[in-house]
């Protein structure tokens, strides 16, 4: 286990980060680690009152002095119209993105569907974020991106490299939970809320992995220079309101009180739980890593480098999956 910290990130002022979910829990905690260390932090999120009051307190508790600039901007990743509408503007704004965190997500609740008729789980945690990607994929590919630091703490497989563009997709240790079915990723002959919930976990990273494999295959064949990397990291057992907002989805009272005791005793605080993103997001990782909580069980302490299960490796489920999305959404990525 190691003893990093957002303390032992470099420094990113002239950077741009992009946050999906960013006005609470490990998106707001990301967000403001990546603003105190100079960046320009895009929040993309669906409310945009909600980000606007976040980003006030994030710059209240700065004593109204943050470092980098708080950009919030309406993104609902429901409705890929949004997603579009999103990027468009980005595109009109800024000349590169250097860090995408593909954070935001819903978790265990009832069916139901987003506005492109996908199962809400997998539509907004995998294909929301697919088309995102691949939308932004042109502003990665212009920055600068991230000098990577911290190596000298880090575990096993990481690696000196400057100037990388980084795309981190946030999963969950549920996706040991998911299983790829693709005869109903959209959970129309059956639905169970953890399953659905595991699989779109388990889709993050078979996406993540993917991405990495055709950026290096573009390189390899193409003499591409593509200098982006797609990493995976899981937050662990972290007290956040998701949990609760699955609580509430449930309407079981005794559901509400059994998460907030489960908070309480096992969790994590929020800060700690966005340590994974923020390590994928700048210090030295190889693309296609796992960064995890290093402590008990790989659910709570400092980030290190790990192994996800053996399904999220699956090649053939993962370009079967990146077909599926491609046509889904409508989005071509530029590899």
């Amino acid at each position: 286990m190691t003893g990093w910290t957002a303390e032992d990130m470099p420094r990113l002022d002239g950077k741009t980060v992009v946050v999906t979910g960013a006005n609470s829990g490990l998106g707001y905690e990301g967000t403001r680690a990546f603003a105190a260390k100079g960046a320009t932090v895009v929040m993309a999120c669906r409310s945009v009152e909600r980000a606007e009051d976040a980003a006030a307190e994030i710059r209240a508790d700065a004593g109204g002095d943050v470092a980098g600039d708080l950009d919030v901007r309406e993104c609902d990743l429901a409705s890929l119209d949004s997603v579009a509408a999103f990027a468009d503007g980005l595109a009109a704004d800024y000349d590169a993105v250097d860090v995408l965190c593909n954070n935001a997500g819903v978790m265990a609740i009832p069916r139901s569907e987003t506005a492109d008729g996908f199962e809400t789980q997998f539509g907004v945690n995998h294909l929301g974020h697919f088309a995102l990607t691949g939308r932004l994929f042109d502003l990665l590919e212009r920055a600068e991106g991230i000098d990577g630091v911290g190596a000298a703490r880090s575990a096993p497989g990481s690696r000196t490299e400057s100037g990388v563009a980084r795309v981190v997709t946030q999963s969950s240790g549920a996706h040991e939970q998911g299983e790829m079915d693709f005869s109903d990723l959209n959970w129309e002959q059956s639905y169970g809320k953890w399953k659905a919930y595991g699989r779109s976990k388990l889709s993050n990273l078979l996406f993540a992995y993917e991405l990495q494999r055709r950026i290096d295959a573009a390189n390899r064949e193409t003499d591409a220079g593509l200098d982006v990397r797609s990493v995976a990291c899981h937050p662990g057992y972290t007290d956040t309101n998701l949990q609760m907002r699955t609580a509430e989805e449930s309407g079981n009272p005794l559901m509400k009180v059994g998460m907030k005791a489960a908070n309480a005793v096992l969790g994590q605080d929020a800060e700690t739980g966005a340590e994974p993103m923020l390590y994928a997001a700048t210090a030295d990782v190889d693309g296609g890593a796992y960064v995890e909580p290093g402590g008990l069980m790989n659910m709570r302490g400092h980030p290190t480098v790990g192994r996800s299960n053996d399904a999220s490796y699956d090649r053939e489920d993962a370009r079967k999956l990146w077909d599926y999305s491609t046509d889904a959404t409508g989005v071509e990525f530029p590899i």
